[in-house]
């Protein structure tokens, strides 16, 4: 190449401010610890949020994920929702920006379709509480380890440890596998090992434990009032299970526990929580990642800079989600220089979260191809797998009119109601297709959380026109909305029907409806508002697949953990799957 032609390409890539070179493998972690200059020891412990959707190179938001890889130096990134070829593309581009290679985070409890468009989406993980199947909670965490890895997600946020002790608790709910917690444990540690096992760290998640609240941490404070006592012989016994499998990473919840801290600071704040419970009693030597620090019971109160240094001095060594990454980071270096955080902590913690990277060999690879997404994510055999956990975690509670198995012995015409939040709208949309191909005559009709009194009046007349009524209830745990039940409204609907003609009442989320709706006389969960689920429930509704599970959790005060009505035999001759 001709010198002044070199020149000018050297001009152009200064003026350009590319970013700097990937570094090469590193002879050893402590070698590589050793290089990196204080900022970048703390830029390593940094996790900022990111949406997975495509957006071009020159787009304001991927400029802001680029300044974080090329001038804060980021240790990762939580990835959020997208395509698979779009999250991949989008991770891969980073990937090749960054020094170091990145460690990819995602919330992928129920799946990698929980953030993965077109990947698998398995019921929430109570249903594999409602199966009791160790091996289903393994599966659930297999298929998210590949899937995940497929697009180059390093770190699943799951297993969900908690112990939904709380039937109002708003935020936990199905994302739990139940309420007893040796039966908890013993899933958590499938998952644990499904995941590891197929390359993906798991994360053991809130610890202590956030089962036992009635409040969303997202919007404020929870308190929990529970003794070490308490905790050591419910909430701790999964974590327990979980550390024994290897999980690699707990995260903290943005829970008061004054039993144990003499505060009413969140336990992410507190040493006596997170260093001394978590890692001194229970000897977990692994990464401690902080709940989101951007949460309003977190920031509200202290602040993005102080709430970073708060969470790193109680024991925290990746920092999620700061409501400003600039001025955790700013924060961190103010703490090390004046003597607050000690050098040699900083390094214990930059140092655990070097050798998780090379424990997953991301000094190796660190960008995924393209061209294998297509042959992993969303497969069929994986569809399968969690077609079989959905129907075999349906469970009847109450049937006590026989309306359902009406339904399964004859072909019915049926008035369906389908009720979701606004993110769901497709919600019943396949139960419908599959009780219309199996020859009953359906009527449709969609409530949504805003409905009023004119679309309520629209659902009694179409109710009106049928003989049987069918509610398809979607109430799922949502952050920031700080409640999880049905309006008041639908739930006076569906005891008014349930009073004046045969009905069922189907739950695709919440198991607690009943609380509610305590007339009712048939009553199916299917637990999630999937793919899979629906059309579980509805082909239990046909009589093409037997009804089997059980209660992992109480539905006070009738219907104890365990308690499920079986129908082990279909009433009609088995039918192929839409």
């Amino acid at each position: 190449m001709p010198a002044h032609r070199l020149l000018i390409l050297l001009v152009l890539a200064a003026c350009a401010g590319g970013p700097a070179a990937p570094a090469p493998q590193p002879a050893s972690v402590d070698a590589l610890l050793a290089s990196l200059s204080t900022r970048q020891k703390i830029g390593q412990l940094v996790v900022p949020w990111l949406l997975g959707n495509y957006t071009a190179l020159d787009d304001s938001v991927f400029q802001v994920a680029a300044r974080w890889v090329d001038s804060l130096e980021v240790g990762g990134i939580i990835i959020s929702v997208g395509s698979p070829f779009d999250i991949a593309a989008k991770l891969n581009t980073l990937q090749r920006r960054s020094r170091l290679p990145l460690m990819i985070s995602a919330d992928l409890e129920w799946g990698a379709a929980m953030r993965v468009v077109g990947a698998t989406g398995f019921p929430m993980i109570m249903a594999a509480g409602a199966t009791g199947d160790e091996r289903d909670a393994y599966t659930i965490g297999q298929v998210a380890a590949r899937e995940g890895r497929a697009v180059g997600i390093h770190v699943n946020f799951a297993p969900d440890a908690d112990v939904n002790n709380n039937p109002l608790n708003p935020i936990i709910n199905i994302r739990s596998f139940g309420e007893d917690p040796r039966a908890v444990a013993r899933l958590v540690r499938a998952y644990v090992r499904g995941l590891q096992e197929n390359g993906m760290l798991a994360t053991l998640k809130h610890f202590p434990g956030h089962g036992d609240t009635d409040l969303d941490s997202h919007i404020g404070l929870p308190t929990i009032r529970a003794d070490y006592a308490r905790l050591d012989t419910l909430e701790l016994i999964p974590f327990r299970a979980g550390i024994a499998a290897g999980a690699g990473i707990v995260m903290s919840a943005h829970i008061a526990f004054p039993a144990l801290t003499g505060s009413d600071d969140p336990g992410t704040l507190s040493a006596a929580v997170m260093t001394g419970v978590l890692r001194d009693s229970l000897l977990f030597e692994g990464i401690v990642v902080t709940d989101a620090l951007m949460m309003g019971a977190i920031v509200a109160k202290y602040g993005a800079g102080e709430a970073t240094v708060r969470a790193f001095v109680a024991g925290s060594d990746l920092l999620l989600m700061p409501a400003d990454p600039d001025s955790a980071i700013a924060a961190m270096d103010a703490a090390v220089t004046s003597g607050r955080v000690s050098r040699e902590r900083l390094d214990a913690s930059v140092r655990r979260v070097l050798q998780a990277k090379q424990r997953l060999g991301l000094f190796t690879r660190r960008t995924v191809p393209l061209d294998s997404i297509m042959h992993i994510v969303g497969t069929k055999a994986f569809q399968q797998r969690a077609e079989d956990i959905a129907v075999r975690s349906l469970t009847l509670v109450r049937d006590t009119a026989g309306t359902l198995r009406r339904l399964r012995a004859t072909q019915s015409r049926i008035t369906l109601i389908a009720y979701a939040d606004e993110a769901n709208s497709s919600v019943g949309q396949r139960m419908l297709e599959i009780l219309r191909q199996g020859g009953d005559t359906v009527s449709y009709f969609r409530l949504w959380p805003m409905s009023g009194p004119a679309s309520y009046d629209s659902a009694r007349a179409a109710i009106e026109r049928s003989p049987t009524v069918v509610f398809a209830t979607n109430v799922r745990p949502i952050s920031w909305r700080g409640n999880i039940a049905l309006p008041d409204s639908l739930a006076r609907l569906i005891t008014v029907t349930d009073s004046l003609k045969p009905t069922v009442l189907v739950s695709l989320g919440s198991p607690y409806l009943l609380n509610q709706t305590p007339a009712v006389k048939s009553y199916l969960i299917a637990w999630s508002g999937v793919r899979v689920a629906e059309r579980a429930a509805a082909r239990a509704l046909l009589g093409w697949s037997p009804i089997g599970g059980t209660l992992p959790i109480r539905i006070p005060p009738a219907y104890p953990i365990g308690h499920g009505i079986a129908i082990p035999d279909s009433t009609l001759p088995p039918a192929p799957i839409p």
